[in-house]
């Protein structure tokens, strides 16, 4: 598979798709297809202002639709809504040079917006992936988070607020932190161990967190799926730690970490928050370096695909990612060309949508308004939410799984 134009058409992956069912009656009768997410983060909420994309939520789910996708991961905040759910935040920003999110002060005010997003999202049968970065307020009440017992209470508040409006079942899972133990979105973690580095989930202080959390959920949400997300490229981890805590993997996968960030190291691409440079350099270096040899960074990324189908198969543990397939960071800016980022993500989307395994399969981390050059493509968004809806889970994650079975329900 090394160029994009050696992919299975439409046609050919539907086609094969069907072809692995027939004959075998008890899946047939069974048949699931992996739903089409996009990851709208903290921006769906923060990215209101005039022209900043959200302004309208029924315009831009809406358009959502027309593109063919069928799910959204969302950042829930629940930090800010157990400390007071209806109360105006003054929030800080992340960074100016990404566009997600905002890149100065904001003001939000989580709930009731949330359950209205979330009431939107159900007339349109759009399942809702919540998840947290743990925005930063003024305030930094995100720091109060001192054990894993109060980020459990965090959430538990959050999902009452959802069960009280009757909107429970528009959630398709619960990810407790965004990309864990990473400083940037679990300072109050990294804090108490500066140790355990950006994405070290399987580090003993960390595995004693997360399960602790997962627990105190289950016990009051036995039925709906619950994990924390990750990004570590040594995805072998998922076999050799038991993992039987997560009940499914929201893996992130991208091209330029391939062969420890080959790509980025390359590029001299440091992912920078607040200043200019990291893009004059992507500007100069990127699009070129990919096109010197395409198949190369093509089968980089999957390689990686396959093996991490591979291993989730070996785990019985359904895949989602929201965060995929090319490149990390990317806007709409002078020279810098959207084709041959998309040309990377329809491969990873077909790829993961060829194992079988992806109950859940983003096209890119740009599927929103605000990254106009990605958005306006609608028959490119069309083509690819149509092969992703089209293909059948694999029989491991469909026959005699219970574990899957949770996720698979609310699909």
């Amino acid at each position: 598979m090394a160029t994009l134009g050696g992919l299975a058409s439409f046609e050919t992956l539907r086609a094969s798709s069907y072809d692995r069912i027939a004959g075998v009656s008890e899946i047939s009768k069974n048949k699931v297809s992996p739903r089409a997410i996009t990851m709208w983060d903290f921006s769906w909420l923060e990215r209101r202002w005039p022209g900043a994309g959200y302004e309208d939520w029924d315009k831009v789910l809406d358009e959502l639709l027309e593109r063919g996708y069928n799910a959204i991961r969302i950042d829930a905040y629940p930090h800010l809504i157990a400390e007071d759910p209806t109360k105006k935040w003054m929030l800080n920003e992340v960074w100016n040079q990404q566009v997600w999110g905002s890149p100065d002060l904001n003001e939000v005010q989580v709930q009731p917006n949330l359950n209205k997003f979330l009431e939107k999202c159900k007339e349109r049968d759009i399942k809702v992936g919540l998840s947290s970065w743990y925005r930063q307020d003024v305030d930094d009440t995100r720091m109060k988070i001192t054990t894993a017992d109060k980020m459990a209470d965090c959430w538990i508040s959050t999902l009452r607020t959802i069960e009280t409006d009757g909107l429970l079942d528009t959630v398709l899972y619960v990810d407790l932190c965004n990309e864990w133990p990473g400083n940037l979105w679990a300072p109050f973690f990294s804090s108490q161990y500066p140790h355990v580095v950006w994405g070290q989930w399987h580090k003993e202080e960390s595995l004693q967190w997360m399960k602790h959390a997962l627990i105190r959920m289950r016990k009051e949400y036995p039925d709906m799926p619950f994990l924390f997300s990750f990004d570590n490229g040594d995805v072998l981890k998922y076999e050799e730690i038991d993992t039987s805590f997560l009940d499914l993997y929201e893996h992130h996968i991208w091209m330029v970490h391939q062969n420890n960030s080959e790509f980025y190291k390359l590029v001299d691409y440091k992912d920078g928050q607040y200043s200019p440079e990291a893009y004059k350099k992507v500007v100069k270096v990127a699009e070129k370096l990919y096109k010197e040899k395409p198949s190369y960074w093509q089968k980089l990324l999957t390689d990686k695909i396959e093996l991490t189908g591979k291993i989730a198969k070996r785990t019985g543990r359904p895949l989602i990612t929201t965060e995929c397939w090319g490149i990390v960071d990317y806007k709409d800016w002078p020279l810098l060309n959207w084709d041959w980022v998309k040309e990377l993500c329809a491969l990873g989307t077909v790829t993961a949508a060829q194992t079988g395994m992806w109950a859940g399969i983003a096209t890119s981390n740009f599927c929103g308004p605000q990254f106009v050059g990605m958005w306006r493509d609608v028959k490119w968004h069309q083509h690819l939410t149509t092969i992703i809806k089209s293909v059948i889970l694999d029989e491991s994650i469909i026959m005699n799984n219970e574990v899957a079975a949770k996720l698979l329900r609310r699909l």
